[in-house]
């Protein structure tokens, strides 16, 4: 049973991994990545897949926002494999397994894991920079959880952390801005209402990197920015608060589709980062 990512150009991937201009780190363990048509986030998700070393690498957890489907929980694929057009990537049954038994995850419906683009879009990437090396993917989709929840499976994955054999991609957009998204937002004292955006996304980016989920989830309630994202990447950083490494999170880019200057305007945010052990 096989899920199908999006079709995407080989070359155009290549040029942007080139173009990020970023040499490989084996100290790099997680990204955290946009999710949009490449033509809107691809420039951008090459800062985060640019830095992946696949040596050592052997399982990769891929952690997105479910946007069709409502869940509290978080759910796992039913699918074999994922189909790419630079590769497939099988799925790791058995760690699949490992968590289902644990009874926390549901399973989702495989339309429901075709229609979802926030880990598809991450697939080609994927799929590019481990060709040729035997890597497994363990997708989670993670629904819309509480505070307690998003702690409850962070302290239940923070064990995968700890093997260096593992990697985490995290699928995330930054700010939907615009009527059309019902959220405007708009502190005129930064001037322009892009530089708004961008102001109140790196408030967000600079409590990520200090790696604060508490911090975070503050922060979401204060302004309520539309980080598509919040709930993966608010797992993400219970795991590394629960988890015996010591990684250290740095954005490296930062995009918006359009730079929004009056109110009929609109835009989403795409920002890149990598989670490296701070040594």
């Amino acid at each position: 049973m096989a899920a199908v990512a999006v079709g995407s150009s080989e070359t155009e991937l290549d040029g942007w991994l080139r173009a990020s201009g970023l040499a490989k780190s084996p100290g790099v363990r997680a990204v955290i990545a946009p999710h949009a048509g490449y033509s809107y986030s691809g420039r951008a998700a090459a800062y985060a897949f640019g830095n992946i070393d696949p040596e050592n690498i052997s399982r990769v957890f891929l952690l997105g926002p479910s946007h069709h489907y409502y869940t509290p929980k978080c759910a796992l694929s039913r699918a074999t494999v994922y189909k790419t057009p630079i590769g497939d990537l099988p799925i790791d049954l058995e760690v699949n397994e490992e968590l289902k038994a644990t009874g926390k995850f549901e399973l989702m419906d495989l339309q429901v894991d075709e229609a979802e683009h926030s880990m598809e879009m991450h697939l080609p990437y994927l799929a590019k920079v481990f060709y040729g090396y035997p890597v497994k993917i363990v997708p989670i989709l993670v629904g819309a959880l509480n505070a307690e929840n998003e702690a409850m499976y962070g302290r239940m994955l923070a064990k995968y952390v700890d093997d260096p054999n593992n990697f985490f991609s995290v699928s995330s957009d930054f700010c939907h801005w615009g009527s059309r998204f019902n959220y405007v937002h708009y502190d005129k004292k930064h001037g322009a209402i892009h530089e708004s955006i961008e102001a109140l996304d790196r408030m967000g980016m600079e409590i990520i990197e200090i790696g604060d989920p508490d911090a975070f989830k503050q922060y979401l309630l204060e302004f309520d920015n539309t980080i598509c994202g919040r709930h993966p990447i608010s797992v993400f950083l219970h795991m590394l608060r629960n988890c015996s490494a010591k990684i250290k999170i740095k954005f490296l880019r930062y995009e918006q589709s359009s730079r929004c200057k009056t109110m009929r305007d609109s835009s989403v945010s795409y920002a890149s980062a990598a989670a490296k052990l701070d040594v």
